[in-house]
């Protein structure tokens, strides 16, 4: 018809070449050892000439992979993910590397981890990356889930060996944000995040923030612990509430740039100035950490780096490679900006 656009297959190749489809096959899967030079340049001629596309599907189907990794993130509800401006440029990320390696990224809400092996199994994926889990329901995978697929969990804590995984150094960023605002003279400093347990991104944070404190030989007695969910509408609220709760306390840290951010402008629209009154400090440096205002002095982490890493740990693993012992820990560091000032 036309105007419309005709699929060239691998018979066409061949019967515009003089040749079998399996001969175009083996040129096209560079098994050309067989073959004549003259003939091997014909075929590719024909094939830049005629547009083909070898089959995704046909040439995973040869080499028994799928060439689908599933990025596994909880179903907040049945509308929604439960996804963090941090975990979205992670994503991004990850599908960025994962396009470069050949592979296509799946992404899945699950509501439980439960979920994960129906998952694995009805999409035939060749691996998995989970994030935003919580570390007991990552502990709690067990090989009857799993299968044989490898998978691999961003920021986790969890000590299962049927994961490997890519983090932060969460202790050491939450170190350097409050040694930060202790070197500013600041004492007592708000932690505000999630609830957290034993283990996990935000307990490390709160025992680096914790170490801050022993170190410069001051007391986290009279700093208060704000637990709330990681939402800029929390922060919005704690800084609307600011004055009324934590009238004497000069800064703040919290767990995550989105909550900071929350917090600046609930604070503006309280009438408390930021840093004249109160200094912020957040943890990730999001792309608008540096065009909000005041900008937020921030813990960067790299993002690029944890997604990148993540990417090539789990295809080294469903290349059959051997699975690292322990999980790649990145570095951070402290990016200071406009939210932070000297105590008054």
């Amino acid at each position: 018809m036309e105007g419309q656009l005709l699929r060239v297959t691998l018979k066409d190749i061949a019967e515009a070449a003089g040749v079998s489809v399996m001969t175009v096959s083996n040129v096209i899967n560079g098994k050309s050892a067989r073959v004549s030079a003259d003939t091997v340049e014909r075929v590719r001629r024909i094939i830049d000439e005629r547009g083909y596309v070898p089959s995704a599907s046909a040439r995973s189907l040869a080499a028994n992979q799928s060439r689908l990794v599933g990025l596994l993130v909880p179903a907040a509800s049945e509308d929604s993910l439960a996804i963090s401006p941090h975990n979205i440029a992670i994503i991004g990320q990850i599908e960025r590397r994962l396009r470069k390696r050949g592979y296509h990224l799946l992404l899945r809400g699950v509501a439980d981890t439960s979920e994960i092996g129906e998952a694995l199994r009805s999409w035939s994926l060749d691996g998995a990356v989970l994030l935003g889990f919580l570390d007991e329901e990552i502990a709690d995978l067990r090989r009857q889930v799993t299968g044989a697929t490898p998978v691999l969990a961003i920021d986790s804590y969890a000590p299962n060996p049927l994961t490997t995984g890519v983090r932060s150094d969460d202790f050491t960023g939450a170190r350097l944000a409050a040694a930060h605002l202790l070197s500013l003279g600041h004492r007592r400093i708000v932690f505000a995040g999630p609830s957290f347990t034993d283990v996990g991104v935000v307990h490390e944070r709160f025992l680096g923030f914790q170490k801050a404190f022993e170190e410069a030989g001051a007391s986290t007695a009279d700093c208060p612990i704000e637990t709330l969910n990681t939402t800029h509408e929390n922060g919005v609220a704690l800084g609307r509430r600011w004055l009324d709760t934590h009238p004497d306390a000069t800064a703040v840290f919290a767990t995550a740039d989105i909550l900071a951010i929350g917090i600046i402008e609930g604070m503006l629209q309280a009438g408390v100035s930021v840093p004249g009154q109160v200094s912020v400090v957040g943890f990730d440096d999001l792309d608008i950490s540096a065009y909000i205002t005041p900008k937020l002095t921030t813990i960067a982490q790299d993002i690029v780096g944890k997604a990148t890493h993540a990417v090539d740990r789990l295809l080294t693993l469903i290349d059959g490679g051997d699975r690292p012992a322990d999980p790649l820990v990145l570095d951070v560091r402290l990016v200071e900006r406009g939210s932070t000032a000297p105590s008054r």
